[in-house]
């Protein structure tokens, strides 16, 4: 008996070996990302500065832009798409427009003033033609044109600069303006609730007075979504609740107009809590994506997911899922809303664009 358990152990050990061996064989082999220092514009400090915190996926993404920058600043001109429907209006041109080849930091800087003329709007234009509208005001009629293009080809490349994906985002109509706008709204808000609590005006703040703020500021997140803007943060392991933080550098950018971890934390944590309340919000319905479903159902499940919900954010929701203004949403007693469906799919792509947040627990689930 325990030579048939020897034997069959050792086959066992030979399986897994074997499998070893060709997990290795056919796998990708780690990079060497220190190979990159020396072919990257400005050497290994930018390159260490450019690849901090990023995962392979990222690097990736990093090198294939550092490349794209090349063979964009090599290009004098972009040929123009036309006047059709589907493009863009602020690409409708015939012929070629210069590159006006600015820095990274200038596309930035000019990203970040459009950013600043959009929020202080009163009549609220379409995206898009308020970004031509800008090009106009900043650089004239004449120049506005390849500046659209220019700006446009800078933004679809830069994947892993925050300032510009977001805007690339927002342009290309992937999310509502919303989305960035509640997010500068919540890092302000952080920021002032940090600055009250610094009541001698020091700039800094103890850990356990950071995560006091946190989890007031923040009462649906977990105690492990605490934990990882503490970490974030710069709290570790070893830290003691004493420690002082100086809490404005959480809120820094570079150069380049990238955030600190923390707020990169923050941002990655409401995408998460999107796709969870989204996805608890499919389970609720208990529909498969091809299905279809009516204005009630997704009030409804809306309702039993998020009790807190108001009405005004509730009819915001279903507006964006149903794609009517608010005004023409029926009342929840109205017969006819029984006729209003849509594909679930649908729905949730038009609400994962869209500013969703929880407002409050399940009733059944106490917050931690």
């Amino acid at each position: 008996m325990l030579l048939q358990l020897h034997m069959s152990t050792l086959k066992e050990r030979d399986q897994y070996h074997s499998e070893l061996q060709e997990i290795q064989r056919t796998s990708t082999p780690r990079p060497d990302w220190a190979k990159c220092e020396d072919v990257v514009a400005g050497g290994p400090d930018r390159w260490h500065m450019l690849a901090e915190g990023k995962n392979s996926d990222q690097l990736v993404d990093v090198l294939l832009e550092e490349i794209g920058v090349g063979l964009l600043q090599e290009k004098d001109f972009f040929p123009g798409l036309g006047y059709e429907e589907s493009i863009p209006p602020f690409l409708r041109f015939e012929g070629v427009v210069e590159n006006k080849k600015p820095t990274k930091k200038d596309v930035i800087n000019l990203l970040k003033d459009a950013w600043k003329e959009r929020l202080a709007e009163e009549q609220k234009e379409k995206f898009q033609d308020f970004f031509l509208n800008f090009l106009e005001r900043r650089f004239g009629p004449a120049d506005a044109m390849a500046w659209a293009y220019t700006i446009f080809e800078n933004i679809k490349l830069f994947r892993s600069n925050e300032v510009m994906s977001q805007f690339y985002a927002v342009l290309m109509g992937k999310w509502n303006e919303s989305v960035y706008i509640k997010q500068k709204e919540t890092v302000t808000q952080l920021l002032k609730e940090m600055t009250n609590v610094d009541s001698q005006n020091e700039g800094l703040l103890t850990m356990e007075q950071l995560s006091t703020v946190l989890k007031s500021t923040f009462p649906f997140k977990k105690e492990e979504k605490i934990q990882e803007l503490m970490e974030a943060g710069g709290w570790h392991p070893s830290s003691s609740n004493a420690d002082l933080l100086n809490y404005h550098s959480l809120f820094a950018e570079d150069e380049e107009g990238q955030s600190r971890p923390f707020v990169q934390q923050l941002w990655e944590q409401y995408l998460d809590e999107k796709d969870d309340y989204l996805q608890e919000l499919k389970q609720e319905l208990g529909l498969e994506l091809r299905e279809k479903v009516t204005l009630p159902k997704v009030r409804e499940a809306l309702m039993t997911i998020d009790p807190k919900l108001d009405k005004q954010t509730l009819n915001s929701y279903l507006s964006q899922a149903f794609q009517l203004p608010v005004t023409e949403l029926p009342e929840e007693a109205e017969e006819k809303t029984e006729d209003i469906v849509i594909q679930l799919q649908t729905a949730l792509e038009r609400l994962q664009m869209a500013d969703i947040r929880r407002m409050g627990p399940r009733e059944q689930e106490p917050v931690s």
